[in-house]
């Protein structure tokens, strides 16, 4: 796994190691990160990536966010409530020289305090089938995580509904992955 573009490209992530197993993370292939950003970039969704402030929840390595600051994001703040991926984000921080730019919260999703800035660049990618995504969306709404018109990319193993407040832009599939595509309306 490796950055795929911008400032760190074509460096390797520091990801789960066979005796980690139990972590039950998965990060998300190159492949797909690469077609995400390939959409997100591409003009069609007005989305300025330079100082751009990000959320990436069920951060697990911090893959997804640690791409958006290697395309000049400002600032990324990863969550997850997994002591691997925890310790994952801090070690891809400190490889990729990000460490100013990137916070961890430890702790759920779903369970988020007020933040003290919105992001305009949202990625959700809760385990799959286990129906996290619209509990941990509303509640970073809730707590003023989102600012309005801001993009929301969820993984997940099926196409999801937007909740209330959100618009579907689009969903894409790649193999067992579905990407669904939102825009915060509120």
């Amino acid at each position: 796994m490796r950055i795929i573009a911008g400032e760190n490209r074509g460096v390797v992530l520091a990801d789960v190691g066979a005796g980690d197993a139990a972590a039950h993370l998965r990060p998300t292939p190159d492949r797909v990160r690469e077609a995400v950003f390939s959409m997100l970039m591409s003009g069609k969704y007005n989305l300025q990536m330079a100082n751009a402030r990000v959320l990436d929840m069920f951060a697990g390595t911090g893959a997804l966010g640690f791409e958006a600051l290697s395309r000049g994001a400002m600032h990324c703040t990863f969550v997850d409530d997994g002591a691997v991926a925890q310790r994952l984000i801090k070690e891809n921080a400190k490889r990729l020289k990000r460490t100013t730019q990137a916070r961890v919260i430890a702790g759920q999703a779903a369970r988020m305090t007020q933040a003290k800035e919105a992001c305009k660049l949202i990625f959700l990618d809760p385990p799959y089938a286990q129906n996290l995504g619209v509990g941990a969306l509303v509640q970073a709404e809730a707590q003023g995580w989102i600012a309005p018109n801001a993009l929301v990319v969820w993984e997940e193993n099926a196409p999801q509904a937007p909740p209330t407040k959100f618009a579907l832009l689009e969903h894409r599939r790649f193999g067992d992955t579905w990407i669904t595509l939102l825009r915060f309306e509120g």
